[in-house]
C-alpha cells in the first residue's frame, strides 16, 4: 500500500532543496502517517487505519462512520483491517 492517508488522501509532496550550491535538486516532504486503532460502534469491532494527523482531526470532527463514508466516496479508503 502506498504512503497515503486513508481518510484525507494526503500523499508526499515535492519541493525545492534549500542549499547554497548551484545544483538544483528536489526533495520529498513525507506526510505525517501513523497506524491507529479505532472502535467502530456500528459494527461492534476494532479497525486499524493508516491516517495522518489531519485525518485524525477529521475523525474527531465528523465521527468515524461519517469520515469513513466520505473517504470511500472519494476513493481513499480501499481497505481497512478489522481486528478480532
Amino acid at each position: 500500500m502506498a504512503k497515503m492517508c486513508q481518510i484525507t488522501g494526503k500523499t508526499a509532496m515535492t519541493g525545492n532543496n534549500v542549499s547554497h550550491s548551484k545544483r538544483r535538486t528536489k526533495r520529498k516532504f513525507n506526510v505525517n502517517l501513523f497506524t491507529k486503532k479505532f472502535f467502530w460502534p456500528e459494527r461492534q469491532a476494532w479497525i486499524s487505519l493508516t491516517i495522518s494527523a489531519n485525518g485524525l482531526r477529521t475523525i474527531n470532527k465528523l465521527g468515524l462512520n461519517a469520515a469513513m463514508r466520505q473517504a470511500e466516496e472519494k476513493g481513499y479508503l480501499k481497505e481497512y483491517i478489522i481486528l478480532g
